[in-house]
């Protein structure tokens, strides 16, 4: 029988062929992810080798020193499989790293952010390649010491990593070597015009900054500072508390209350046929609803054309 607590989590619907960004941070804020050789390549590999096993398609990543944005299309609605497989496969590779036991990822649960059209996806795009910019961590996005996959983004070339040694098994069932290469989906239309305005915002960015800087005298933390800070620090800076978690992204407000609307719907329809499952009389549930069907096995509405 399903349970009726009250405190249950909001339903999230889980549709195949949905454009995200994908949002998770360290417990505490710590620097657990600070760019180094070794860290770099555990999270690459961690990262394409989630994606290869649940068909994600990966568009941009940027491994932050407490955090990471990932821009993903889930073609087959295995996004949530994907994020927990990724985020188990990197705390273990940290933790064995740093010799730690405890919990690498803050306690919230992911940001997943739905991005409805092709407009929210370049946003995000420029968001997270230039997040160390914007974070007065270096002046240009290419000076991040992290992984480089804006440029491999831009140019084509593959992401590649090792399987780290330091955790895994020489003879594991882990693939030796992992490769990838970050892609522009076709449901995104043209790729040049895609890359040109990633390209274009980039710039824009760049330059605000480089601007603001230049007005202030503020400088960067740069390379050096950021490799030598030790991954038990934190920022220094107040993280704002109790703000909203939105979950549908775009710049046009009538695609954003349809993509609420959409929502709405989705959980009446959801909390009905929970209610009728309950009550012992089961109707099908709506289409996305994804821990109860692979859980329980619960009937699932056809799609709607």
């Amino acid at each position: 029988m399903l349970d009726a607590r009250p405190h249950m989590s909001r339903p999230r619907q889980v549709l195949s062929g949905r454009f995200y960004m994908l949002t998770r941070r360290c417990t505490q804020r710590q620097f657990l992810l600070r760019p180094d050789p070794i860290t770099n390549n555990a999270f690459a590999y961690c990262l394409v080798e989630a994606a290869q096993r649940f068909d994600i398609d990966l568009v941009l990543t940027q491994q932050m020193s407490n955090h990471h944005h990932t821009v993903l299309l889930d073609r087959n609605g295995t996004v949530v499989e994907f994020m927990a497989h990724f985020h188990k496969l990197v705390a273990k590779c940290q933790n064995a790293l740093h010799g730690r036991w405890e919990n690498l990822w803050s306690s919230e649960p992911p940001c997943l952010l739905h991005l409805v059209d092709t407009a929210a996806v370049i946003d995000k795009l420029i968001y997270v390649a230039t997040n160390p910019v914007k974070d007065g961590l270096v002046e240009r996005v290419h000076h991040w010491p992290g992984i480089n996959a804006v440029g491999a983004l831009l140019s084509g070339r593959p992401l590649r990593a090792r399987c780290p040694r330091h955790f895994f098994r020489e003879k594991g069932p882990m693939p030796g070597e992992v490769s990838l290469v970050l892609t522009i989906p076709a449901e995104l239309g043209d790729r040049d015009e895609v890359l040109g305005a990633l390209r274009a915002g980039i710039a824009a960015v760049e330059s605000h900054h480089v601007q603001q800087r230049l007005s202030t005298g503020r400088r960067v933390l740069g390379r050096r500072g950021i490799v030598r800070q030790s991954w038990r620090e934190s920022p220094a800076s107040r993280e704002p508390r109790r703000k909203l978690r939105p979950r549908v992204a775009t710049r046009c407000r009538w695609a954003r209350l349809e993509a609420l609307g959409r929502s709405r719907e989705f959980l009446s329809s959801y909390h009905a046929a929970r209610i009728a499952w309950l009550a012992g009389t089961p109707i099908p549930f709506p289409p996305g609803t994804y821990w109860l069907r692979r859980m329980l096995g619960v009937p699932i509405a056809a799609e709607a054309n």
